[in-house]
């Protein structure tokens, strides 16, 4: 039994190609054999699952990537129907997509799964939510019921990757994000956030992003003041905050400790003047401005002013650059991570390639073992029951015993790598069937694009 991935991201696809893809996910009905969700698909459709002589499978869709994971006893053939299924979803033929896919088996399979948990695999380094993706891809497969032992372990163990590389490495610590940074430089400077007042100049995403990095700060006085009162308005309820009309700038700069600035203007709303005939009201209150702004919203002259730290995107700029050094510096930690959880994974894996002929083999033993005491047993007719029970117990501790070192050496070799050929050695030798070594997963799997 193999494992099988094919997929997409953000370094193989376009946004509109991976959007399409959710979509069109999306759309299909439980009459299909799939079933739907707000992310896409939760189980492949039955048909192509018995096509691809496919056993179990976990779908990751998220908007930078769809991933299909899948065991199957015909690799190949899963492969091929997986990549006829995702094309058909689109409508284009299985060659147009297929430049833009990544296919990985068995141990590559694995890894990359972990990677992905993890974080190194993210258009973010170390960004957090894939983890949680993860968790809900796996729950919502295991709610479709398509995962079987081999995709649960796995799924298990990048979890675990995952969680131990944000727990013992600096991976996803020190945000990447410039709003985020503009609102922890701003609780270095100003302590609390919970009691100072933030006043936020404009209302688009960039505002918007810096409102809510504020808010899990710790923020709760929240003032937005835009050009658009509606828009100002529609903001600052998000937040529980109040609204300013743009005429109102000069009061609302006297009443803030600390401004963020994000308009997206092509000019400075933000004048060293402005910003001085506020000052006497102020009473000498230092004034915190964080221009994210690009063109920027505050003349360069406001940092003249006694009393106000202005801040601007080159400064944190600077401050994420050398956020992302340090994530990039704890790759070799989580590689190391990764390699662990993957080695157990494998080990395991390999482990359950030599459990059929271990199971036949204790089968047959204990049989022969009780039909040679059935035969003993006729023969002392008459025998004591408890002496027979006893004698049944014997019978029964021999065969454990006989058969713990072989059991033991045999789990042993398959973590090495040579159960397959042991076990085909034990079958022959103890005659017991026809059927190669069971579920000979083959882990040297290699990863490619289609």
């Amino acid at each position: 039994m193999s494992i099988v991935l094919v997929g997409l991201n953000h370094q193989t696809a376009s946004v509109a190609l991976r959007e399409q893809m959710a979509l069109a996910g999306c759309k299909i009905t439980d009459r299909a054999g799939g079933l739907p969700t707000h992310n896409g698909l939760s189980a492949l459709p039955h048909d192509l699952q018995l096509a691809g002589g496919i056993h179990d499978s976990l779908i990751l869709s998220t908007c930078n990537r769809l991933e299909i994971y899948a065991t199957s006893g015909d690799p190949s053939a899963a492969v091929h129907s997986i990549v006829r299924f995702l094309s058909g979803l689109q409508g284009l033929a299985d060659d147009q997509l297929r430049s833009h896919l990544y296919i990985a088996e068995d141990e590559a399979a694995a890894e990359h799964l972990m990677r992905v948990a993890c974080g190194l695999d993210s258009m973010v380094l170390g960004e957090s939510q894939i983890l949680g993706q993860v968790a809900e891809a796996f729950a919502r497969a295991q709610g479709a019921g398509t995962t079987g032992l081999v995709l649960t372990q796995l799924a298990t163990r990048a979890m675990r990757a995952g969680k131990r590389a944000r727990n013992e490495t600096d991976i996803s610590r020190h945000t990447t994000s410039v709003s985020h940074a503009a609102a922890r430089l701003a609780r270095q400077r100003l302590g609390d956030l919970g009691e100072a007042r933030v006043l936020i100049i404009g209302a688009g995403e960039m505002a918007e992003l810096a409102a809510t990095a504020l808010h899990d700060e710790g923020a709760q006085h929240l003032t937005v003041i835009n050009r658009t009162y509606a828009h100002a308005e529609r903001l600052a309820q998000r937040f529980d905050g109040r609204a300013y009309n743009w005429y109102h700038l000069s009061r609302a700069l006297a009443e803030a400790d600390l401004v963020i600035s994000a308009t997206g203007a092509p000019h400075p709303v933000i004048r060293r003047g402005d910003v001085a005939s506020i000052l006497e009201r102020r009473n000498g209150a230092p004034l915190v401005i964080v221009d994210v702004a690009l063109p920027r919203d505050v003349e360069h002259e406001v940092s003249e002013l006694s009393g106000v730290l202005r801040f601007d995107i080159d400064d944190l700029n600077g401050v994420v650059d050398a956020n992302l050094a340090q994530r990039e510096a704890a790759i070799p930690a989580v590689e190391t991570i990764i390699q662990q959880e993957l080695d157990e994974f494998l080990c395991w894996l390999r482990g359950r390639e030599v459990v059929p002929v271990l199971v036949d083999l204790r089968r047959k033993v204990e049989s022969l073992a009780a039909g040679e005491l059935d035969t003993a047993l006729r023969r002392l007719d008459g025998a004591d029951p408890q002496a027979e029970e006893a004698m049944r117990l014997l019978v029964h501790r021999i065969v454990g015993k006989l058969l713990h070192e072989p059991t033991v050496r045999l789990k042993s070799e398959a973590a090495n790598g040579n159960g397959v050929a042991y076990a085909d050695a034990l079958r022959e030798m103890f005659a017991l069937g026809d059927e190669p070594a069971g579920i000979p997963a083959a882990v040297n799997g290699v990863a490619h694009h289609a």
